[in-house]
């Protein structure tokens, strides 16, 4: 169970991942050796999963962000098994779900321009074995940025 200390370092690692040990016993009111032990701990227990740099897409040329709804013609193993190489296989696709509903994955997509998204889409996913249609959406804008986790 987390207590109040821990979600509150939660919260402030998700605002400042570089904190150090010190910084976080400032915030949270501990020694610098309690928050760094607290933090490993969360780290062990799998609360904190991992450590990354949040980039800026257009920054880097990605222009267009986009999300793909899949729509699978055969949920067979074999089919499955290779659609999810492909996923794992695309660094444009930055993130896959499974869903309920009418479409089997949701995809979110990053691409330098609409002519990639369009090689994307006709060249790499319809063409697969498993897939029977896709529906794409392309982000005009982004009004709320990923935003950390409640804790």
């Amino acid at each position: 169970m987390l207590d109040d200390i821990d979600t509150r370092l939660l919260t402030a690692l998700q605002k400042n991942a570089h904190l150090t040990a010190q910084e976080l016993g400032d915030i949270l009111h501990l020694s610098a050796s309690q928050a760094g032990r607290r933090r490993q701990r969360l780290e062990a227990e799998g609360y904190i999963i991992g450590y990354t740099a949040r980039l800026a897409p257009v920054k880097l040329g990605l222009n267009v962000q986009g999300f793909v709804q899949v729509h699978l013609l055969t949920h067979a193993p074999e089919q499955a098994a290779s659609f999810a190489r492909l996923l794992a296989t695309r660094k444009e696709i930055v993130s896959a779900w499974t869903l309920t509903g009418d479409a089997d994955y949701l995809l979110r997509v990053y691409c330098e321009d609409l002519p990639s998204l369009n090689q994307l889409i006709h060249e790499v996913l319809l063409p697969h074995p498993a897939i029977a249609r896709v529906h794409s959406q392309i982000v005009m804008d982004q009004p709320k940025p990923d935003a950390p986790l409640p804790t």
